[in-house]
């Protein structure tokens, strides 16, 4: 089963935070982005459809669920949505502002593969262009060094367990959707959990100045947040 097309369909009900997505908004704002935007493997498009507010927004995503709900909140179409893998984007031009939000870019799971899209990202942007994306925080491998269990009901009856899990460096989720009809579908993610260290010179090497890190939005210190906040701009 590919990952998100039985998630995507539940990603909001289970995970939707519209506070959280307006702190992630007025975090992107702050370091003044230009007109032309491209939002990375947007999923249900919650930020996206805030980024819309101020910018001309190209968003792409994997997963068709995903994009179908994202459309289904910009009903005034002012987004261009794209199915399309992040790390090809040879396709399109160049932009002011990429981003990579919701620790999305911790599906790269190999040194070479994240530092050949730094190459990819700073390639679509013009000079001084800004690249803003989080990932997740160290601190979460000793999280979910055990086990981390949750189930529930959707409102059209389709149950929910979902366990999290680490290993080394990884981050595992494993979700089981049961159907009222009796089908069971399994989706498995994983992601890998980068020293910030190891990011910083993979950025430099693409051309990056970093202007900012900082952990959960500035709230916490870099050696005991969830997440990681980048803001580089371009050389």
């Amino acid at each position: 089963m590919a990952q998100y097309e039985t998630l995507g369909h539940y990603y909001d009900a289970l995970v939707k935070d519209e506070e959280a997505s307006r702190q992630w908004v007025d975090w992107i704002e702050s370091f003044h982005p230009g007109r032309r935007f491209l939002e990375l493997a947007c999923g249900s498009g919650e930020i996206t459809e805030m980024l819309t507010e101020n910018h001309e927004v190209t968003a792409l995503d994997l997963s068709q669920a995903m994009l179908e709900r994202a459309a289904e909140k910009d009903p005034d179409k002012k987004v261009t949505f794209l199915k399309q893998d992040m790390r090809d984007l040879s396709a399109l031009g160049q932009f002011d502002a990429i981003g990579c939000f919701c620790d999305s870019i911790n599906y790269l799971v190999e040194d070479q593969e994240m530092r050949d899209f730094f190459k990819e990202v700073a390639s679509h942007l013009e000079a001084g262009g800004l690249f803003l994306f989080d990932s997740h925080g160290l601190d979460r491998l000793d999280e979910f060094a055990e086990d981390y269990e949750e189930a529930g009901e959707f409102d059209d009856g389709t149950q929910v367990q979902w366990l999290i899990s680490a290993d080394e460096e990884m981050i595992y989720q494993d979700f089981a959707f049961y159907l009222p009809d009796g089908r069971t579908i399994q989706e498995h993610h994983m992601q890998r959990v980068y020293d910030p260290e190891d990011l910083k010179d993979w950025l430099h090497e693409a051309g990056f100045e970093v202007l900012d890190l900082r952990g959960d939005f500035g709230e916490a210190p870099l050696a005991e947040c969830e997440k990681y906040f980048f803001a580089c701009r371009k050389k």
